[in-house]
């Protein structure tokens, strides 16, 4: 095959720099080859995947980040995008059951792909009225979600006014049908009166590191994705990182691994390079940051490019986490992969969070990774509860650690279930996130979407530079790994949008790349 490289001015071939091999930053990446541009990812750590990493405990790989893939038609259609097939890059499998979820030793609730058996489920633990509730609740994430979709989700990012164009005018009650001005926690009382099923549909707020007390009515699109099929990935969530990775360095896309960004430079107005620690200067047409907007502003990327993409506030940060990842023996009611243990108080436990402090009883989510099917030795089993994102207030001391151990372990008693490691636990706390992830505080999900006006505030793939481009879980529009991935593709039609000019030929790329690796270092640009 002959490849046709995109040209800027006088015939000189393009080079964008993508700086962090997360998802967001892989995916902008396969795009941008796709098109026929020659791209450079430059990745601080030792391996691509940014939030998408495992911890290894006692020789055995643990997902550490997220634990479940939904929306798959994103990664289809960018791999589609690109020449290749996603079922041939990784083995992914749909679960049965999306969750099992316990209020104490006595209730537990499995939730199911199928939506009518859902209902069956929620009927015989809640009666036929929240069945029916349940359904109902369908119904309407559905139309959330079919509003939102294209014309926000999946388009650049729109304020207000651009929003009502795009829905409004053609459904003038479609914007309020969303309840944008209502809390999610309020909007769920309409559909459950049962306290535990309120609590159960609140916690989607979460998954962006919300709370449901705060988050707007607008985010139970949430539920509806994860009913679209949640999917299991054979070997863990790094997989997936590492077929976008391959396919990347199919298309010609050069990866170097132990990079670190020191400065971007601004010439003529406009992004014009890369330098590295060492000094290294890597001239491009382009630069797309694959990190939290506040390391731009916060300076980390250099004076120049500071005031690109607004300060967020400390304040508007979404949550962190406190995790265990160990080997060991679950004892009592059967776990599924995916298993939540509900807080006695989730009012209380989020006024903590909001408090800046720890929740004195956290709801517990678990990651039986070894599950469908666990055999009868020790399983790998990843546990998380929220946090406040106030990692950069210093390392947590050991009692502070000891405490959320003992705060985990009194949920699963009162669950009816005990865990006996073997090996581990390995900890991450906020302050761990916050090294990895600088100018977060150790915030997972980047800016809290709470009120009706935080998804209009999160940063589009546009930045007041010429030439600099966002993505990442940071960014429009919005944390989760398929939104970070959706955030890569927006980057680079916004990129390729903006050229100064259009290629003589329809582009192709040019097959073999070359991954280039380094020592070891931490990771400060891969959300």
């Amino acid at each position: 095959m002959v490849a046709c490289h995109a040209m800027g001015l006088g015939g000189k071939r393009e080079r964008v720099v993508v700086v962090g091999a997360g998802i967001g930053g892989l995916a902008c990446a396969i795009q941008l080859a796709a098109e026929g541009v020659e791209v450079v990812v430059l990745e601080q750590a030792a391996s691509c995947g940014g939030k998408m990493h495992a911890t290894t405990v006692g020789g055995r790989s643990i997902d550490s980040g997220p634990t479940v893939l939904t929306l798959r038609y994103i990664f289809d259609a960018l791999f589609e995008a690109a020449g290749a097939n996603l079922d041939e890059a990784v083995r992914l499998t749909p679960a049965s059951v999306l969750a099992r979820y316990a209020w104490d030793e006595t209730q537990w609730l499995d939730f199911h792909a199928d939506v009518e058996q859902s209902a069956e489920a929620i009927g015989e633990f809640a009666g036929a009225a929240a069945a029916a509730g349940y359904l109902a609740f369908c119904a309407e994430s559905r139309r959330v979600w079919e509003t939102l979709r294209r014309p926000y989700l999946e388009a650049q990012q729109t304020n207000v006014a651009g929003l009502t164009w795009r829905v409004g005018l053609m459904r003038p009650t479609a914007l309020m049908a969303i309840r944008p001005f209502e809390t999610l926690w309020r909007a769920l009382g309409r559909h459950f009166p049962d306290p535990r099923l309120r609590q159960l549909f609140a916690r989607y707020s979460t998954y962006c590191g919300a709370s449901p007390f705060q988050a707007p009515a607008t985010l139970m699109l949430i539920a509806h994705a994860e009913r679209e099929g949640v999917w299991l990935v054979e070997g863990g969530m790094q997989r997936l990182a590492q077929a976008m990775e391959a396919l990347a360095l199919r298309l010609g896309v050069v990866v170097r691994y132990g990079a670190r960004v020191e400065r971007i430079a601004v010439e003529r107005g406009r992004a014009a390079a890369v330098v590295l620690a060492g000094g290294e200067r890597i001239d491009a047409s382009a630069v797309v940051v694959n990190a939290d907007p506040g390391a731009i502003s916060g300076g980390l990327f250099g004076a120049a490019v500071r005031g690109a993409t607004p300060a967020p506030p400390p304040a508007g940060r979404s949550l962190s986490a406190f995790t265990l990842a160990l080997t060991g023996a679950a004892k009592g009611p059967a776990l599924e992969r995916h298993t939540v243990l509900f807080s006695a108080d989730y009012p209380g436990e989020f006024a903590d969070l909001a408090a800046g402090t720890m929740p004195r009883d956290p709801t517990v989510y678990i990651c039986a990774q070894d599950r469908p099917g666990a055999s009868a030795g020790p399983e790998r089993l990843f546990m998380l509860i929220n946090a406040p994102a106030n990692g950069d207030d210093g390392e947590w001391p050991k009692e502070a650690k000891d405490e959320c151990e003992r705060a985990i372990e009194r949920r699963l008693a009162a669950c009816g279930l005990q865990v006996t490691p073997l090996e581990g636990p390995a900890i991450a706390t906020p302050a761990d996130f916050a090294r990895r992830f600088p100018a977060t505080g150790g915030a997972l999900y980047g800016p809290a979407m709470h009120g009706w006006a935080a998804a209009f505030r999160r940063p589009g793939s546009r930045t007041r530079i010429p030439g600099l481009y966002l993505t990442g879980g940071g960014a429009h529009p919005g944390a989760g790994v398929p939104m970070a991935a959706l955030s890569g593709r927006l980057a680079a039609q916004a990129l390729m949008a903006d050229r100064v000019s259009t290629p003589r030929s329809r582009p192709a790329a040019t097959p073999g790349g070359m991954s280039m690796r380094s020592a070891p270092t931490e990771s400060a640009a891969s959300p």
